[in-house]
């Protein structure tokens, strides 16, 4: 029996097709097996002597006189089998009694490359049953490719004993290369776990060099180092392997190891790592809309697919691959997540739970936030989301040409999940002319009967926090969630900015300041402008504060002016002048904040700023147990004065649940914070 096995292609399609020559050798163990392979993927063979007869190594840029000549003795060998799973011109015209045919036709249902060359195989030898190896696999390294990794190891400190984590850091296509700070990061989240060994070749010395000299613990650099077959021992002692979409993947899945792979355009149903074997596998990427593409060159400029890839997911893969950790597979039929808070900042700050929730349950899941302008800054650059969409309904979306054109571009992005945390009618119709086919929320008048997944709204009863209202939409659609904590992100500009305004207005880094805020989105949340006179007077003479005071809209930047001009002591007054992360930047230098019910407040909260935040109506919908601020040292003012129903901004009694809390309530509050 003469076997003709035709490979010409990259050194990872060949990787892919080895199963394929495996499976032939333990079919046909006596048969001779000649293989015909570029120049550049020849190493894959070079220890291969008695395992296969002969290597032929093909240079397609070779003259047409030479490719006659070689075809001319190939026919002459008269090979009962050839495989060629490219379809070239030498597989389709030298004869022989079993060959591969371009025009069979793989089931729709066989992704994986490796599992269709299997699948081709079966086709050329005409078989029934499926073909496969067993016991079989070409002997890429040598023992003295052995011998030179345990000693490269032994030099180096690394002994048996120890967990090896083989880390590859290039790629042959920049759309599929990851970024070198991202795997500095990786390296960083591991290091003190686990030995660090960076491979790959010459071309990315200057990544490994990079990598080693700024990663936090000890990282060994060997690359450029390893031949083929030594790269392959070194593999063999890994532990586990992280590679991008590159032949490193192919080869770790050829020998069995634990891997994870960084994807980006590429198909990793189709190219991934390889189905069977088992052993722990996993494919860290994230689900942009355009992707798998497959495509040479992104056609956005951004690569966002491998780009956004998270180092601490990379670094969870890596867990679960070694068998420490687990995954969890409860989000994952999720590829592509929306979720929708468009109403108030402190709203959105109090939806960050849920965000972070979300990514824990779904962490390869492309996650994007759709929220209004106004909180746009609350939500750009939370590490747990992909993209903030703004939604206008009074400016760029106004009207229903406005309406259409954004439903259009919202069903471009191919969600296929939409998680509604305050409904309205036109969130609703919007999630739905874009089609996204899952769409959970409240059942209620606003539209409701468009959501795929209605929730009972007992918001209005008041019984939990808004926190735990959002934790309960993931709930119910049976993720796991945990954790409380409220995120806002803090921006080195907005701190350099409050530094500067601070001390061009003589309060020093080492001043202690109350921020007061005495506005709110309605009357009936504002305490009385001559109170907080009173109660600022009395944080300089009591406490030594230095007193800073914001304030957003008309009527709360004329009662902070009114304020400033009334006190006896100086304060700043930025009322109106700062943007929400300017005034995170403040909220952070702040000793304490003191606020009506209103977003900053959760914003503090977030940041980590002890608050003491005042209430006033008794509605349970919007009693402190639902909107109270959450901090460990926060504390929340709200009197009862027997309103049997709340009229709110209607109030006929002049908001006696405010005038209720005195200045004293608020100090002694103060007072709990500020004193050991």
């Amino acid at each position: 029996m003469k076997i003709l096995f035709i490979t010409l292609s990259n050194l990872g399609d060949v990787i892919l097709s080895l199963p394929v020559l495996d499976a032939l050798k333990e079919r046909y163990p006596q048969a001779r097996i000649t293989v015909m392979a570029g120049p550049r993927p020849k190493e894959v063979f070079a220890n291969s002597a008695g395992y296969i007869d002969r290597l032929i190594v093909y240079d397609k840029h070779s003259g047409l006189s030479q490719k006659t000549k070689l075809f001319n003795e190939l026919k002459k060998e008269n090979f009962d089998i050839v495989i060629d799973l490219r379809n070239s011109l030498f597989g389709a015209l030298l004869p022989a009694k079993y060959r591969t045919s371009a025009f069979l036709r793989v089931p729709r249902h066989i992704h994986h490359l490796k599992e269709r060359n299997l699948y081709r195989l079966q086709g050329a030898l005409k078989s029934k049953e499926p073909v496969s190896a067993q016991n079989s696999r070409l002997p890429i390294d040598s023992p003295q490719d052995r011998i030179y990794i345990e000693r490269l190891l032994v030099d180096n400190g690394l002994g048996a004993q120890d967990k090896v984590v083989a880390i590859s850091v290039g790629a042959a296509s920049s759309t599929k290369l990851w970024d070198t700070e991202n795997f500095l990061q990786l390296c960083n989240e591991l290091c003190h776990k686990y030995k660090l060994i960076l491979i790959g070749s010459p071309n990315h010395k200057a990544r490994g060099s990079y990598i080693s000299q700024n990663c936090r613990g000890r990282v060994w650099d060997f690359i450029g180092r390893t031949t083929m077959g030594q790269m392959v021992s070194l593999l063999s002692r890994a532990d586990a392997v992280v590679t991008c979409d590159t032949g490193i993947l192919h080869m770790a899945s050829y020998l069995d190891r634990p891997l994870v792979v960084i994807f980006g355009p590429g198909n990793e149903a189709k190219y991934g790592p390889w189905p069977g074997a088992g052993i722990r596998k996993a494919v860290v990427t994230r689900e942009v809309a355009c992707r798998p593409c497959e495509k040479a060159q992104c056609r956005f400029q951004d690569i966002d697919c491998v780009r956004l890839v998270r180092p601490q997911d990379a670094a969870l893969a890596v867990e679960y691959v070694l068998g420490e950790k687990e995954i969890k597979t409860a989000g994952n039929g999720f590829k592509r997540i929306l979720v929708v808070r468009t109403d108030r900042i402190g709203d959105v700050v109090l939806t960050t739970p849920a965000l972070k929730a979300l990514r824990e349950n779904c962490p390869n899941s492309y996650i994007a936030v759709m929220v209004s302008p106004s909180a746009r800054e609350i939500v750009e650059g939370n590490p747990y989301i992909d993209e903030v969409i703004v939604y206008s309904k009074d400016k760029a979306n106004r009207g229903i040409a406005g309406f259409w054109r954004f439903a259009a571009k919202l069903k471009k992005k191919r969600f296929d999940l939409a998680i509604i945390m305050h409904t309205k009618k036109r969130i609703n119709l919007i999630t739905y002319f874009a089609d996204i086919p899952r769409r959970i929320g409240y059942k209620d008048k606003n539209f409701g009967f468009l959501l795929s997944d209605k929730i009972e709204d007992t918001r209005p009863l008041g019984l939990k926090h808004e926190v735990d209202y959002c934790l309960d939409v993931l709930r119910n659609i049976g993720l796991e969630v945990k954790g409380r904590r409220l995120y806002v992100p803090l921006k080195k500009e907005a701190l350099e900015w409050a530094d500067k305004i601070l001390r061009e207005n003589d309060i020093a880094s080492g001043d202690k300041i109350a921020l007061i805020h005495p506005g709110a989105s309605c009357v009936s949340k504002r305490w009385m402008k001559e109170k907080f006179v009173v109660l600022a007077n009395r944080l300089v003479e009591d406490y030594a504060l230095k007193l800073v005071i914001t304030a957003s809209g008309v009527e709360d930047i004329a009662c902070a002016g009114a304020i400033a001009k009334e006190l006896r002591y100086p304060a700043l007054n930025l009322a109106g002048k700062t943007s929400v992360a300017q005034l995170a930047g403040l909220l952070k230098r702040a000793a304490i904040f003191i606020s009506n019910d209103s977003g900053p407040v959760h914003i503090a909260s977030a940041l980590g700023t002890p608050v003491v935040s005042i209430f006033g109506r008794n509605q349970a919908g919007l009693s402190p147990v639902r909107w109270g601020p959450i901090g460990a040292r926060d504390k929340y003012l709200h009197k009862e004065v027997g309103c049997a129903v709340c009229l709110a901004h209607n109030c006929k009694i002049g908001f006696d649940c405010l005038k209720a809390i005195t200045v004293e309530d608020v100090l002694k509050a103060v007072d709990d914070i500020l004193k050991p």
